[in-house]
Formats: structure tokens, sequence, C-alpha cells
């Protein structure tokens, strides 16, 4: 099944800058390894002309040996002060990298930010399922590849009967837990392929991909109701609860039923509410 293919632009920079930070680093490292080989090479190339100057004292010196010393001295002078601008070049980049770990904690932070806000946006706050905007784009992709391919999918209505007694005798909160439990039941039942959401208030919608025959989907359907109606073991403070609620499901297939979202949608509610005044636990669109 299709991903929400929504990306923030910062869930593409983040890896890209760890990448440069962790290289900037490892070039940091090597400066400053270059850094202390200069300086090693200034303090013995100092200890070795203080040598040469000391011998110019001590003998008669050799044709050519004080103009040495003087070049040596020179390159002893350069490489001193390659080292001094070698150690700002070093700060400089110590400050850069320190500069990018900011910048990556703020890229990380937004990145968060912005997966919650779109998982938000596309699921239920009390159950965490797909909401009704996340399953109605993944029934069009999916009605779009059934007509391409010859499948026949299925879209199941399912609503809590009397659902609303255990909120009017318990309390709403006891009635939300109800609900996260049947949630919890209605993902552990869903094929990796398929979708559950809730619609809200007491009511979800399954959309089943490739389905063999009416057969495999009154399973299906069967399958849901025995998993919803189990006792829900609500534990709260000073008291515990074990409610069990049953469900009437709707349910349509394409082609058969419909060819677009909103006719499926419409005609597996309508197929609930039969199920529903006939107790019969769930009944397909005619």
């Amino acid at each position: 099944m299709r991903r929400q293919n929504m990306k923030t632009s910062s869930g593409v920079q983040v890896p890209k800058a760890v990448k440069a930070s962790r290289s900037l680093n490892k070039v940091l490292d090597q400066s400053e390894h270059i850094k202390d080989l200069v300086v090693e090479a200034a303090v013995e190339l100092s200890s070795v002309n203080a040598v040469l100057k000391q011998g110019l004292t001590d003998q008669e010196p050799l044709p050519g040996v004080e103009n040495a010393i003087e070049k040596s001295e020179a390159v002893e002078d350069k490489v001193q002060d390659a080292s001094a601008k070698l150690s700002l070049v070093n700060q400089a980049l110590k400050t850069e990298v320190k500069k990018r770990h900011v910048l990556e904690a703020q890229l990380a932070a937004v990145t968060e930010q912005g997966e919650a806000d779109h998982h938000a946006a596309f699921h239920d706050v009390l159950t965490g399922l797909p909401n009704r905007a996340l399953f109605n784009d993944r029934l069009e992709y999916a009605l779009a590849q059934a007509a391409r391919h010859g499948w026949t999918l299925a879209v199941m209505f399912a609503d809590l009967d009397d659902f609303k007694i255990i909120n009017d005798t318990h309390g709403h909160d006891v009635g939300d837990s109800v609900l996260q439990i049947i949630a919890g039941r209605l993902r552990e039942n869903t094929r990796s392929e398929d979708t559950v959401s809730r619609l809200g208030g007491d009511e979800f919608i399954y959309l089943l991909m490739e389905v063999g025959s009416e057969h495999a989907v009154s399973l299906i359907a069967q399958n849901i109701i025995e998993s919803i109606q189990a006792p829900c073991n609500v534990n709260k403070p000073g008291f515990t609860l074990s409610p069990s609620v049953k469900a009437s499901i709707g349910i349509a297939l394409f082609p058969k039923n419909g060819t677009t979202a909103i006719t499926l949608i419409e005609s597996a509610d309508k197929a609930m509410y039969e199920a529903k005044r006939t107790k019969s636990g769930y009944v397909f669109a005619g």
C-alpha cells in the first residue's frame, strides 16, 4: 500500500548536514595533526640553528656556513609563521564545526516536529489509526490500481452497537480506553496491504486489497466481529471493568457495488445499518 509522499525539506537536508559535519571534523583533525608537525619542525629547526651558531663561535667557520645559517633561520621564521597561520585556520574550523553542530540540532528538531505534525494530520489522536483523510487517499489510490489490474476490493463500514451505554454508564474516560483497546485489536487483525481507519466516534472503516471472493471477505468480517466483542479489560484507579461490545459491519465490493470512493463508502454505510437493524453481524451491499 502506498504511503503518504509528503516530505519536509529538513528531512532531506539533515543527512547531508550530518555528513558535511563529519567531513569537516575529519579535515579539522588532519589540520591539527599537520599543525603539530609544523610546530615540531619549527622547534627542531630552531635547535639545529642554535647548535650551528654555537659552532661558529667555537671555531673558524667554513666557507658558506654563515650564509647557510642565515637561510636556515629564514626558513625557521617561515615555518613559525606557517604554524601561527595554521593555528588561526584551525580555530576558524573549530568555530565552523560548532556552528554545524548547532545547525544539525536545529534541523533535527525541525524534522522531528515536521514528522509529528504530518502524523497528526493523517492519524486519529485517540487511537493512532489512520484518519478519514488518509483513508480516502489510500482508497483513491487502491481504486486506480484495482481498475488497472482488475482487482476486487472491499470496503467495510463497522459501527459499535450500543457503545453510548458505556460512555453514559462509566464515563468517556472508560469509553476512550475501550476504543483504544478495540483499535489495537483491529490493527493486529489487519494485513499490511490493508487499511483500518477510525472515522470518529465509534465508527471504523476497512479497506481490503485484492480480495478473492465474498466468502473470504465474510471470514474476515466474522473475525473482526469476534475480535471486537471480546471483553475489554479497563483498569482505572480504584476499579477494573471488562465491558464487551458488539459490532455491525456493512460491506461493499468494487466494482460490484460501486466504482468510486463515495459510492463504495455510502453502500457500505447503508449495508451497516441493515446489519444493525437485523442484528446479523454483517451484511453485503445489495
